[in-house]
This record gives structure tokens, C-alpha cells and sequence, in this order.
């Protein structure tokens, strides 16, 4: 059994100075922490790999396709591989569960 704390992963996170901390590694799935803080801006591109994004913490908009929603905590977010995403309108700092599947390479 592999058990994480947010706050931990958190910590791990800035400490290297990064937007995104991959934390788990499968055969069918990663997993990551992604944060972005209120005003950034997203960089991100499509992906290979289906995405499920669970919001932790923090108030955004997120567009996916040609669909934009509004997010905030508890949001689940699912997003198809090699679809255009990002976060917009970042109001309170975000903190993102991310899922892949495959595993991110």
C-alpha cells in the first residue's frame, strides 16, 4: 500500500520549484499534483493519455474542447486524450489531483 499526504505532496512540490509533481507511477495509471497560484496562467498542452482532474483546493475556470465550467473544490474534471485544455481565471490559489491513464510518460 502507498499512502500520500497533500501537504507533503505539496511541500515536494514547491520545493522543486515545479507547477507539477508526478507522486505515483503504474502499468495503467500516474498520478500528480498540479498547482497553479490565483492570476497564473496554464501552459498546458493536450495530452496522450485521458485525464481526470479532481480540484483539492482553490476557484478557476477550466476549458476543455469548446466547453468552459466553472471549478472549485470537489470538482471532477474529465478530460480526453489530445483534447486543447487549460485553467483560466484563476481566482483562489488551485491546488489539482490529476489522474492519467495510461500512465504519463
Amino acid at each position: 500500500m502507498q499512502v500520500f499526504r497533500l501537504d507533503d505532496l505539496d511541500a515536494e512540490r514547491a520545493a522543486n520549484e515545479g507547477a507539477y509533481l508526478r507522486f505515483l507511477r503504474e502499468r495503467n495509471m500516474s498520478a500528480g499534483l498540479y498547482a497553479l497560484d490565483a492570476g497564473a496562467i496554464d501552459p498546458q498542452k493536450p495530452h496522450d493519455q485521458d485525464e481526470i482532474y479532481f480540484v483539492v483546493s482553490g476557484r478557476a475556470s477550466v476549458t476543455v474542447g469548446e466547453e468552459s465550467t466553472a471549478v472549485a473544490r470537489g470538482s471532477v474534471v474529465y478530460v480526453p486524450a489530445g483534447v486543447p485544455h487549460r485553467f483560466h481565471h484563476i481566482s483562489e490559489d488551485l491546488r489539482v489531483l490529476v489522474v492519467f491513464s495510461p500512465p504519463e510518460a
